[in-house]
């Protein structure tokens, strides 16, 4: 298959996901994007529902990146040990937000270079920020959309920098954004990672898993 092949497939993909899942958003709950940004490092090896559960009263306390950089450690751990993790987040926290104070006059940066400049930011988090925050094209790529489009054979990679890099080079910038909601969304509902439902899926026709299956069950 030539790759202009796999990337008409692709959008074909994005088609069907689109009219199956509306309205398609991101999970987190933040009003503004520092708030996004706290709920993103935070929900590393956490789910959202549990975020979502902490970041009322966090947010309340935290109105500003110098809340942050100034908040007591001990206090901000407490707040934030449902997620897991609870010491590195808090670190990672702390010294993001001093370095937003101390680089970018205490407001969110809204490039990739200054984003993953920040302690505990990598280009997942980052991408999560531009995308949804900043409205700009950008593919965040997490364990769902690695898996995803592993299955439906739009990378061969495992390193999620890499899977990015494919799916940039594959998908129309304009859908960038959004394929990584549709992915992430498709991953939760229908793809899993333990047992994907593949009778129920919209684009196993379109999936290499599945056909991959369908080739083995009846050989």
């Amino acid at each position: 298959m030539t790759s202009r092949d796999v990337k008409k497939r692709a959008e074909a993909i994005l088609d069907i996901l689109e009219k199956r899942i509306e309205r398609a958003a991101i999970a987190l709950h933040a009003t503004n994007p520092l708030e996004l940004l706290i709920a993103t490092i935070l929900s590393a090896q956490c789910t959202d529902k549990r975020v979502n559960e902490v970041t009322p009263s966090l947010f309340k306390r935290f109105r500003e990146a110098k809340h942050y950089a100034r908040a007591d450690k001990s206090l901000l751990e407490e707040m934030i040990r449902p997620t897991g993790f609870y010491k590195n987040k808090a670190k990672a926290i702390i010294g993001c937000c001093a370095k937003i104070i101390s680089d970018y006059g205490g407001a969110v940066p809204s490039t990739l270079e200054a984003l993953t400049s920040l302690p505990g930011v990598g280009r997942k988090t980052a991408n999560v920020v531009l995308g949804n925050a900043f409205g700009q094209d950008a593919i965040a790529v997490d364990t769902h959309v690695k898996r995803v489009a592993h299955r439906l054979g739009l990378t061969g990679e495992s390193d999620p920098d890499k899977v990015e890099a494919d799916l940039r080079a594959l998908i129309p910038r304009h859908r960038w954004t959004q394929t990584s909601l549709l992915l992430i969304l498709h991953g939760r509902q229908t793809c899993q990672a333990r047992k994907p439902q593949c009778d129920s899926c919209a684009v196993s026709g379109l999936c290499d898993y599945f056909g991959k299956a369908v080739r083995k069950g009846s050989g």
